[in-house]
């Protein structure tokens, strides 16, 4: 998973200090985010002031072009067309027929997530979507194996948008890190210069609350 951000040295000083990861320059301007020097997320420049200030989860792939065509032809859209990214592998950005986006990752050197369910690493990735049953069809048929198949441990789930969130927020994916004390995590992004988007609430999944970054992007702190 990666953030593309206006001011990638201020996501550096609020994700360093909130989850205690260190950087390396990794592919242009971009950096890997360390913690205890294993790799556990990417953050990248915006490279148009129009695109969204964003947290974007990527799926894992053998084939990224088989897979954008099985997506085009599910309904879906492909963003960014399959792109080699040196030695590090290849990347693809695509959008489900509700418009959600998400990545794609066909792993080269780099293979992804050193580690995870842990305190400042990836703990789950949740879609929000206003059409649940369409989107079950989808990535229940792009991703079976991997949802439904033989000791399968699904680090995604999907809720349904409802009247009670405001009718202009768009279906799409929303990356939730792990940490130890979620109250303490809160108080460290008020900090930061970040804000609460909405207060802690229980979930099947865990305690979650939803906040945003100092640059605006959003990602939902996880507390199990």
């Amino acid at each position: 998973m990666d953030a593309q951000l206006p001011d990638v040295e201020a996501g550096k000083r609020f994700y360093g200090e909130l989850f205690g990861w260190s950087f390396e320059a990794v592919y242009g301007s971009s950096v890997w985010a360390r913690l205890a020097g294993e790799t556990v997320a990417g953050l990248a420049p915006k490279t148009d002031g129009r695109m969204p200030t964003v947290w974007t989860v990527c799926f894992a792939t053998p084939d990224a072009e088989a897979l954008t065509r099985r997506i085009t032809a599910a309904g879906g859209q492909v963003v960014m067309a399959p792109t080699a990214l040196d030695d590090l592998g290849t990347a693809a950005l695509a959008a489900d027929p509700e418009g959600a986006v998400f990545g794609l990752w066909q792993a080269g050197s780099h293979r992804g997530f050193a580690r995870r369910h842990e305190p400042g690493t990836f703990g789950w990735a949740q879609l929000y979507t206003r059409d649940t049953a369409a989107s079950d069809a989808f990535y229940g048929t792009l991703f079976h194996d991997a949802l439904f198949g033989s000791g399968a441990e699904p680090d995604f789930g999907r809720a349904h948008v409802t009247e009670v969130f405001p009718a202009e927020m768009p279906p799409h994916f929303l990356v939730h890190f792990r940490v130890a004390g979620l109250d303490d995590a809160l108080g460290a992004v008020r900090r930061l210069g970040g804000r609460v988007q909405a207060p802690p609430f229980e979930t099947s999944y865990g305690r979650v609350a939803v906040v945003t970054d100092n640059q605006g992007a959003s990602f939902a702190l996880l507390s199990r």
